[in-house]
């Protein structure tokens, strides 16, 4: 433990070099987040980079049992007979697929959305938002997209069963800090292909158009399935009108309050 928790102090001063200075220069918007958001920022980047490996790696190896026996030998060993680089991308589509499809369903199922809402309560949006969420709305996101790996036979025993989810987890993990940094940065065409910062932050939106961009790497997900927005600016406001406690206790506690509404927003898609 004494050694995951030195990697990721590294990690966030490693992370803290590349965007605070980006952020200073390149801002999609001057003020920066206060110490009211930034500590409880800190616990999630904590808390979430280490739950999901104690928490997960039983049931994860329950599928990849499981699905022996209900996915056909031919789908796994097909899979397994990939090169190694083709393996991998496959195995970031599938995961972002799944990921997509947990997002999506923690904006539209209300007992999801009470746990995803401390997420987007996030009034400044900036790179350390990405491990900003409740740790069950982190566990739920995270199964969803790593199952289909285990269930395909993409990952399992081994050194390149083990090494897939590792790989997505690491991809996506850089590209979330990427995507939810407070950069003026667009790609041209090849927002068709990834995600930006400003794709996503149009889902970070306060109003409107917080039920689009779904999708973590892959846009053309959301161009699928019709949650796609990218209009040329960015938004007005971040935020959402779900209450959320600007305190950590309140805000892990409180969603298993019945008592905390559900969904105060307006989830009307435009």
């Amino acid at each position: 433990m004494a050694e995951q928790l030195l990697r990721l102090v590294v990690w966030l001063c490693v992370l803290c070099a590349i965007f605070l200075p980006l952020e200073r220069y390149f801002a999609v918007r001057q003020a920066q987040p206060g110490e009211r958001q930034r500590w409880p920022d800190l616990f999630y980047y904590f808390a979430n980079s280490l739950l999901p490996m104690l928490v997960l790696a039983v049931p994860l190896a329950l599928a990849a049992q499981l699905s022996r026996a209900l996915i056909p030998t031919a789908v796994p060993e097909t899979l397994a007979a990939l090169p190694l680089g083709q393996r991998l991308l496959l195995a970031l589509l599938v995961g972002d697929l799944g990921a997509y499809w947990a997002h999506r369903l923690a904006h539209r199922w209300p007992p999801l959305w009470r746990f995803h809402a401390v997420h987007h309560s996030a009034a400044h949006v900036y790179f350390l938002t990405n491990t900003r969420a409740h740790p069950v709305d982190l566990l739920f996101t995270r199964l969803c997209s790593l199952l289909p790996l285990y269930v395909l036979g993409l990952a399992g025993p081994g050194v390149a069963g083990s090494a897939t989810p590792v790989a997505v987890i690491l991809v996506g993990s850089v590209w979330g800090f990427f995507i939810h940094a407070n950069l003026r940065v667009r790609l041209g065409p090849l927002e068709w292909l990834l995600s930006t910062p400003a794709f996503h932050h149009w889902h970070h939106t306060r109003h409107d158009h917080v039920d689009r961009n779904f999708a973590a790497m892959l846009p053309v997900l959301d161009r699928i399935f019709g949650t796609h927005h990218l209009p040329p600016g960015w938004p007005a406001e971040y935020g959402s009108d779900t209450p959320v406690s600007n305190h950590l206790g309140g805000q892990l506690a409180a969603p298993f309050s019945p008592a905390v509404p559900a969904v105060t927003v307006d989830r009307t898609e435009n």
